[in-house]
């Protein structure tokens, strides 16, 4: 199980560099006050909406009769941002992404797989658009391997955006069991080596703080000088990219189709999964290809915008996948959990972190888990009885909204609980 035990830690730093980027990302549209104006321009849709509700709308412009991802109810707009909400406490509190949780909870809130990714996508496009600080955080940037990444990651994310709409023109219900089916998999196996981890630390007695950012795997093995990266670099493809110039003698090459493969994996995750791919970039570029992680934080700024705002539009908007109350409502959610579990990490044990991020991500799990039967019933796969079916779906969204809902009240209690001490007065 040496292999399992290396991909879980590669998913660990991948979530940590994601909740990373995030944080500064949000931290960046809070203390800026264009970008706070520019927010609250773009939610003017919303109170629009809430105009448009005394109207009588036609069935084929924003009417609930219709087909329409622009339908609005207040309801559908406090849901997200209590969705958006918990995603950022998760991030900011955790110090690992919170997206894990976004698509399995609107799917629980009634809204459809292919719109619950198209919509995380714009999301976190549009959160990478209006808070990302470009030229200050770009740093070591290179040219050829941002091209050969972007030009893998174009072909993943068409690749996997098809995939989406294809399934969901066959059967809308057999592209939701896809869409569980990889969440499943995903959390099933970082949530259950989470708790393994977690439970192990407890027994030795461990308090390491999920915000520490070391990797276990540090050293020789992240350089490319050993391994893996070493056999990507000395193997002769052309044409070969040259790359840390500035931290390594002459530089390091490595042929550009294991660039654009690593680009095409992350564009194929984030058009199906609904999220940045930048919790995979970093894992991949460091373990695998043996990039530095100064070279590596820029690529990874670049590739979020360009991969969720290319899916985000190219496979989604244009075909109506984007539910914009939900996406502004998470956004507004999101930018305030941030920073409110961000604080709370001052004062809680980083081992009781480690606890509730193993027993998030089990929940999504169980989420999506339990929601398979109601969905093989539907096709004709299952042959259960509708209770149990429905029963099971319900249990799996009880479970979910009780463990998040939970942790984010333990969250802002801890936070107005210690409010004198994180304000230095203690």
């Amino acid at each position: 199980m040496k292999w399992g035990k290396q991909l879980y830690w590669m998913f660990v730093e991948a979530s940590k560099a994601h909740a990373r980027w995030d944080y500064e990302t949000s931290m960046n549209i809070l203390t800026n006050r264009k970008k706070l104006l520019l927010l609250a321009f773009m939610t003017m849709p919303v109170v629009l909406g809430s105009v448009a509700l005394a109207m009588d709308l036609p069935a084929t412009l924003g009417g609930y009769k219709a087909y329409t991802p622009a339908y609005y109810s207040t309801s559908i707009f406090l849901v997200s941002i209590v969705i958006g909400l918990c995603a950022g406490l998760i991030t900011g509190c955790i110090g690992a992404g919170g997206g894990f949780i976004i698509t399995p909870a609107l799917m629980s809130a009634g809204i459809k797989g292919i719109l619950a990714v198209g919509t995380d996508l714009f999301h976190i496009f549009a959160k990478a658009i209006m808070g990302t600080a470009v030229h200050k955080k770009l740093g070591n940037v290179s040219v050829g391997l941002a091209i050969a990444f972007l030009v893998g990651s174009g072909l993943g994310v068409f690749g996997g955006g098809f995939i989406n709409r294809a399934l969901y023109e066959s059967n809308p219900v057999l592209s939701d069991t896809f869409i569980s089916v990889v969440y499943v998999l995903l959390l099933g196996f970082l949530g259950f080596y989470s708790l393994f981890d977690f439970l192990r630390l407890r027994r030795e007695g461990a308090d390491i703080g999920a915000h520490a950012g070391e990797s276990p795997h540090g050293g020789a093995a992240a350089t490319g000088k050993v391994g893996l990266p070493a056999k990507l670099q000395s193997a002769r493809i052309p044409p070969s990219i040259t790359f840390d110039e500035d931290l390594v003698p002459g530089g390091k090459k490595i042929p550009a189709l294991f660039v654009a493969i690593a680009g095409a994996i992350v564009g194929f995750a984030a058009a199906i999964m609904g999220v940045g791919g930048g919790f995979l970039t970093f894992p991949i570029f460091v373990y695998v290809l043996g990039v530095s992680s100064f070279t590596t934080v820029g690529t990874d700024i670049l590739q979020i915008i360009f991969t969720a705002g290319l899916a985000s539009i190219a496979q989604y908007a244009i075909y109506g996948f984007i539910f914009y109350t939900l996406a502004m409502g998470m956004l507004l959610g999101s930018l305030i959990g941030i920073q409110l579990g961000a604080l709370t990490t001052k004062v809680v044990k980083g081992i009781y972190i480690r606890g509730f991020y193993a027993i998030s991500i089990l929940a999504g799990f169980v989420n999506r888990f339990f929601a398979l039967p109601s969905k093989l019933k539907q096709m004709e796969v299952l042959d259960i009885s509708d209770s149990l079916a429905k029963g099971l779906d319900q249990i799996g969204m009880v479970v979910f909204f009780v463990v998040i809902g939970f942790f984010a009240l333990w969250v802002i209690s801890k936070f107005f609980g210690n409010i004198r001490y994180l304000r230095g007065e203690v």
